[in-house]
């Protein structure tokens, strides 16, 4: 019987590791100008224009309720694709590293419940165990709110 693996790029956040399915992934990017639109959360830190597309960038430090940090070098936004309501939607995410592409087997995927982190866990899809290593593995749609998805 074949073994199901799941793809999934990682990237941390302080401490943590987080994962996001390779699917949704379109690319990782450096830092860009950000620029910031009136009346949005705080989180959501502005719109960049990434080769003529306009793609809203959310700061998941914030998002999460993590303390914010300056943005260095290693700072990265990870460009994703979600469906929303029938349309292909692009969103920028900041994350502080970029780590690795991993392949996780899926019997060692557990609950969100077992989750002690900081994220809400309405984010996570389970907890990924690679080695010593505890990866939160994030559903991109529900990453962003009801009012996001029908705002940006």
């Amino acid at each position: 019987m074949a073994v199901e693996l799941n793809k999934f790029l990682t990237f941390n956040i302080g401490e943590e590791f987080y994962g996001i399915p390779v699917l949704n992934v379109k690319e990782i990017i450096g830092m860009l100008d950000i620029t910031s639109v009136p009346k949005m959360p705080e989180y959501i830190k502005g719109i960049i224009n990434l080769r003529g597309k306009i793609i809203p960038v959310m700061d998941l430090r914030i998002k999460f309720g993590i303390p914010s940090r300056e943005y260095d070098a290693r700072t990265c936004i990870i460009v994703i694709e979600t469906e929303v309501l029938n349309q292909t939607r692009l969103t920028g995410m900041v994350v502080d590293t970029v780590s690795e592409v991993l392949d996780i087997n899926k019997e060692t995927i557990e609950s969100p419940l077992a989750c002690f982190g900081e994220v809400n866990k309405e984010y996570l899809t389970g907890i990924g165990k690679i080695k010593d290593k505890v990866i939160m593995l994030l559903e991109p749609i529900n990453i962003m709110s009801t009012y996001e998805k029908d705002t940006i």
